[in-house]
């Protein structure tokens, strides 16, 4: 798992449940670590499905967004949000109602960023810890307590490994990869593209500076995911952003 970068040990600030975190890396012996690890995971994995639970009989339709560090993530969610609640031209209707969770090693500085657009957002920092887990998740939507029908992003920590074990109770995983990053990255990180539901490829304006082909980042992800849905957008200039809130509005059918 991913002991050797010392996410084991949790020092998120914002709460401690006092399940003394019994997966410090003390234990030498590999049977014990493996059984810990299984532990971590099936003690996340049932406070996912209570989360999961919660998500349907409100109909909140919760999005776990994963990447790499500079992927664009916040860049694209200001963007979703600006046309999801209706500040530009191009915004459904009505207004959606959107609730956020960042989270982050350090620093507020996305959460500072969707909190400028009047959203409600949670910060979640992790400290050492690489990505969210369902407790995290519990947690911030305790305080953000969203209405029924609305969409909530949860900004997973950027990072393209671990944050694919742990599931958050999400209803779909999203993977965003810009096109800075070349095109091999589903081959090299095939773990989080196959669990994802769907794929974004952001910063697709920059393609004419890159040595990265789209078709071929988009053949890759599909090689190791071919149920994967790909959008490929660019954030900044909004080429591909209706497709892609479009897909949100028609998954988000309950939402008000």
């Amino acid at each position: 798992m991913c002991g050797t970068c010392g996410c084991g040990e949790h020092h998120h600030h914002e709460h401690d449940h006092g399940h003394g975190h019994e997966h410090h890396h003390h234990h030498h012996d590999e049977g014990k670590v493996i059984t810990l690890e299984q532990d971590i995971l099936q003690r996340n994995n049932l406070l996912a499905e209570r989360n999961r639970g919660y998500f349907e009989a409100k109909e909140i339709f919760c999005l776990n967004l994963m990447s790499s560090p500079g992927s664009g993530k916040t860049t694209l969610l200001e963007e979703t949000v600006r046309r999801l609640v209706g500040t530009v031209p191009e915004a459904p209707l009505s207004p959606i109602h959107i609730y956020v969770i960042e989270g982050d090693q350090q620093t507020s500085n996305d959460a500072d960023r969707i909190a400028a657009l009047n959203i409600p957002v949670f910060q979640v920092n992790t400290g050492t810890g690489c990505h969210l887990e369902a407790d995290m998740v519990n947690h911030a939507v305790k305080h953000l307590a969203p209405v029924n029908g609305s969409i909530l992003f949860v900004e997973n920590v950027g990072n393209l490994v671990c944050p694919a074990m742990f599931d958050l109770g999400e209803a779909k995983k999203v993977v965003i990869v810009s096109t800075t990053e070349g095109d091999d990255k589903p081959l090299k990180y095939p773990h989080i593209f196959a669990e994802a539901d769907v794929c974004v490829i952001n910063k697709i304006d920059l393609v004419p500076y890159l040595d990265t082909n789209v078709e071929t980042l988009k053949s890759n992800a599909l090689k190791v995911n071919h149920h994967l849905q790909v959008f490929e957008v660019s954030a900044t200039k909004g080429t591909g952003m209706d497709a892609w809130c479009d897909w949100l509005v028609s998954e988000c059918t309950k939402c008000k």
